[in-house]
């Protein structure tokens, strides 16, 4: 007997926290991309030591940026409201 809940596609979320990964792995990435080094290198030396993701990973988030709204959630996300200060 199949539930409806195995019935349903699930939907991928991604918080905030995997667009500030997304933006970091960018950044470092866009960094050393022009240096010769291969992305598996890239992802050894430099990335690997503080995120520890696996190589397909790597390559899904590096796929990631491409997505517009990715940015404005976390740009949203991130930006505070100014209770006190004075309206004009």
């Amino acid at each position: 007997m199949v539930t409806k809940y195995a019935q349903r596609k699930r939907i991928k979320l991604h918080g905030v926290s995997y667009a500030q990964r997304v933006i970091d792995i960018n950044a470092i990435y866009d960094e050393h991309c022009h240096s010769g080094l291969s992305n598996r290198e890239i992802l050894r030396q430099f990335i690997w030591p503080q995120y520890h993701i696996c190589e397909k990973t790597f390559y899904n988030i590096i796929n990631a940026s491409a997505d517009d709204a990715l940015a404005t959630k976390y740009n949203a996300a991130t930006a505070q409201l100014d209770l006190f200060s004075p309206s004009l």
